[in-house]
């Protein structure tokens, strides 16, 4: 492996789980190596690439992006702001990983598709989770059929932040929990099913002070069966995924924030024994899944292999997160668009 020539990436910014989690991860990449990192604030950045040992610091994102050793750039910013830095840093020729949700509207989205064709970079969403060994198993049980035909997946994912000033709780910069975690939800469900859902219909609670979605309950339906989730901002934190089939079950005990430092487990289930005795427990050693995220996509940009989760899911992704909203005003089933 040492014979590898490492990408270069540079980072859009200093936000949590840029410097808490991938960061950190990447640098223990095979394919990738940090070398810049760029924040409006410089202090910020020289701050950051001082605690994570990271070579350059710059006092505006374009000065990263004109950084020519920079060939990737990782973008965690607002989810206001992923489409406007995604395409200046495509345009200056950079591979770009851009967090999830991917916009904040299906038309914001679009233009992506033309910048990836007309400059020839890569363009990858951020959902770690699809290259995670424990979701590589449950697919491939899945297609094994050890439990049958899927008819109905069934997903819950929440936190509490009641932080006003958490962006994660603005509405102007794309807070609110759908954007933030049911996104996963619906992934999974599209993953799951390897289709796309013919409609949704849902419920949302919003804030009345910040007037983000803080509870958000949804039914979609697919073409073999149905999903549904929940996902909440102000409730205790908890996140599950169930797949039930004609001959079997499989549950996904942390199927998003898995720990890079403890086993995962997912357990496989005939339904024999209600009490949990027909239980199999399949686990995972630890692994980092920012890690195998960077590897892979490094590993696409040296080869010049497609990134393993395309703009047009990305896109047919955020269509569903519309349906959802619009359900929600409408009271009636929306079919994504």
């Amino acid at each position: 492996m040492s014979s590898i020539k490492k990408v270069h990436w540079g980072v859009l910014g200093v936000a949590n789980i840029a410097v808490k989690k991938v960061i950190p991860a990447m640098q223990q990449s095979q394919w990738s190596a940090i070398t810049a990192i760029a924040s409006r604030d410089l202090a910020k950045a020289q701050s950051a690439a001082q605690q994570l040992g990271i070579t350059r610091a710059y006092g505006s994102y374009d000065e990263l992006l004109e950084d020519p050793d920079v060939e990737a750039i990782y973008n965690p910013l607002p989810n206001n702001l992923h489409i406007e830095w995604t395409i200046r840093a495509a345009q200056a020729g950079k591979h770009v990983l851009v967090e999830k949700p991917i916009s904040m509207t299906v038309a914001e989205a679009l233009p992506l598709l033309k910048v990836r064709n007309e400059t020839g970079v890569k363009i990858e969403e951020a959902f770690m989770v699809r290259t995670n060994p424990q979701w590589l198993k449950t697919l491939e049980l899945i297609k094994e059929s050890r439990i049958g035909e899927v008819r109905s997946v069934a997903g819950y994912f929440s936190y509490n932040n009641q932080d006003p000033n958490n962006i994660r709780n603005i509405r102007e910069t794309g807070g609110g929990g759908l954007m933030d975690i049911g996104c996963y939800m619906i992934f999974f469900a599209r993953l799951i099913f390897d289709a796309e859902p013919t409609r949704v219909v849902s419920l949302i609670d919003e804030h009345p002070e910040t007037q983000t979605d803080i509870l958000t309950s949804t039914l979609l339906e697919f073409p073999a069966g149905h999903a549904t989730f929940t996902c909440s901002t102000r409730v205790t934190p908890y996140q599950r995924v169930q797949i039930i089939g004609t001959k079997g079950r499989i549950e996904v005990q942390i199927p998003v924030n898995a720990p890079p430092d403890l086993p995962l487990k997912i357990f496989l289930d005939d339904g024999s024994d209600l009490t949990g005795g027909s239980i199999q427990t399949i686990e995972f050693e630890p692994v980092d899944q920012y890690t195998v995220q960077g590897d892979l996509f490094s590993q696409a940009i040296r080869e010049n292999k497609e990134p393993v989760l395309s703009l047009e899911s990305s896109i047919r992704n955020m269509a569903v997160i519309e349906a959802v909203f619009r359900s929600a005003k409408s009271g009636q089933w929306e079919a994504p668009l």
